[in-house]
């Protein structure tokens, strides 16, 4: 699909101030029409929601119909919502078309909340109309919107300063938008120096309408700095390095047979996993030292293979030596992996052509022996010297609190990791614990039992991990308020239960080093 948007910086200033005038900002959106409308236009319907606005002829009513739901909407009512842009000029953004007496949209744009650290941030995101606007499949070519992995991927984003972000396979541009919340927590240059400021964020797409719409994205919420560039994985950034990576890439697993639509916002065009495994192995050459790659990704489990054990496979196929961190949060069998996809592209259950388009998915599952696949995320650093401690995998596939503010929990991990690393055993028993404010400790008794069967530890954010502890280790986290130091405390501990203190501090040691990377405690 070539580019019909026109990125205008004159008539997206127009448009934005009119957004602003109208107070088009989601939790008015979403008040127009009430929680139970908002939750069935998350689902698709559009019913309700245009119940409760025919009711309402306001501007921010007419806005919310055109531009949120994809609806034609009255042209006077739209003269009057776009003061500044008019019409026409949504006619000449590429928005829209004009009908007679009504206003036909061909774009979306909608309020965007995106809750957690740095900063709160509210977005306007223009993007391709979506399934239930068009009320059918979608074109091969569709630009997403912000659906849930964008804000997930969004969440997890690492708050600490960087200087220079790559996101690929950027969409709509989402987390170039992200990114630079993050390039605004740096440390002022020393005065004089340059900034780069023209290249801080570059976003890369083999769409280049995915990368129309990143620019008009930038220009709406007056993001500077955001270079786009056209080309797969890493090709447009060649020689060049980032202190972040980040990417939700088209990682969807698709067949490589006919009838099979390739929709570019989740396939490009590799087979299996192949995507994940190249981005894995290929990263560190764009990565600076000590930079961090973000991805979420999918992984299959071949033949009874575990499929984290792919991953690792492939971060050690890297060129450069990588740390890695690789969560997987959820394993889908084929059949639930073929009808979530199908579905995703449009085509219901019942339809024509769903069962065929099921039957290719399992049919190439089948070609390779698949019996499941993983989704998660990854986490990947290229250390500064030429030794990769971190080699983490592991699988979190309870629910979290709030899976949108992970990036100040991964990033206070990973400190805490560099930490450790420098702390050998006398050193850790030297430390002084403080316990986080998130944990609780619960503890399970067998009727009539006067000590607990079971001690846990719960967090309260971040993974919202559970972990079974003795009584010697919950001992020591109830007592770390950082007056005493690790050692002290696993002495008394020891005296206390009448143990060999030596072997208990060895025993003990390692256990706190895993407390402190997970952030249940903290060193003073």
């Amino acid at each position: 699909m070539e580019p019909t948007v026109n990125p205008d910086p004159a008539l997206i200033s127009a448009l934005r101030r009119d957004l602003a005038a109208a107070g088009y900002r989601a939790d008015a959106v979403r008040s127009l029409w009430g929680p139970v409308a908002d939750t069935a236009v998350g689902h698709g319907l559009h019913g309700p929601a245009l119940a409760a606005l025919a009711l309402r002829s306001d501007a921010l009513a007419a806005l919310a119909r055109l531009l949120y739901l994809g609806v034609a909407t009255d042209r006077a009512a739209v003269a009057r919502a776009l003061p500044m842009l008019g019409a026409q000029g949504l006619v000449d953004l590429g928005f829209a078309r004009i009908d007679g007496d009504v206003v036909v949209p061909a774009v979306l744009v909608r309020p965007q909340d995106v809750a957690g650290p740095p900063d709160d941030a509210e977005w306007w995101i223009a993007s391709d109309l979506d399934e239930a606007a068009l009320g059918g499949p979608l074109p091969t070519g569709h630009v997403l919107g912000v659906g849930g992995a964008s804000l997930t991927l969004a969440g997890l984003q690492l708050t600490t300063p960087a200087r220079r972000v790559l996101d690929v396979g950027t969409g709509c541009g989402i987390q170039a938008l992200r990114a630079h919340l993050a390039l605004r927590t740096q440390p002022a240059p020393p005065t004089g120096a340059s900034t780069d400021a023209e290249t801080a964020i570059v976003a890369t797409d083999v769409s280049p309408r995915a990368l129309v719409f990143t620019r008009i994205n930038a220009l709406l919420n007056e993001v500077e700095g955001v270079d786009t560039r056209r080309g797969s994985l890493f090709e447009p950034v060649a020689g060049e390095q980032f202190d972040r990576v980040v990417s939700n890439p088209p990682f969807v697993i698709t067949p490589r047979v006919a009838g099979v639509p390739e929709y570019e916002y989740r396939d490009a065009g590799y087979a299996g996993d192949d995507l994940v495994a190249a981005f894995v192995s290929e990263v560190g050459a764009v990565l600076a030292p000590g930079g961090t790659a973000q991805l979420l990704g999918n992984w299959e489990y071949r033949a009874g293979k575990d499929g984290l054990q792919r991953v690792r496979e492939w971060v050690a196929a890297s060129p450069v030596p990588l740390e890695a961190w690789v969560i997987e949060r959820e394993r889908l069998d084929p059949l639930a992996y073929a009808e979530l996809w199908v579905r995703d592209g449009g085509t219901a259950p019942g339809t024509p052509g769903y069962a065929a388009l099921v039957d290719a998915w399992l049919a190439d599952f089948a070609a390779r022996e698949v019996d499941a696949v993983g989704f998660g995320y990854l986490v990947l650093r290229r250390p500064a010297s030429a030794v990769a401690a971190l080699a983490r995998y592991e699988r979190v596939t309870h629910p979290l609190p709030d899976d949108r503010a992970l990036g100040v929990h991964l990033g206070a991990a990973l400190a805490a990791f560099d930490t450790l690393e420098q702390l050998d055993d006398a050193a850790l028993a030297a430390a002084r614990p403080i316990v986080a404010d998130d944990v609780t400790e619960a503890r399970h008794h067998l009727p009539g039992a006067e000590a607990p069967s079971v001690i846990e530890l719960r967090q309260g954010g971040g993974l919202a991990r559970t972990v079974e502890v003795d009584p010697a280790l919950a001992a020591l986290v109830g007592a770390s308020d950082g007056e005493l130091t690790v050692g002290q405390l696993s002495d008394a501990i020891a005296q206390l239960l009448e143990v060999d203190a030596a072997a208990l501090r060895a025993d003990l040691l390692p256990r706190v080093r895993e407390l402190v990377f997970i952030g249940m405690l903290r060193l003073a």
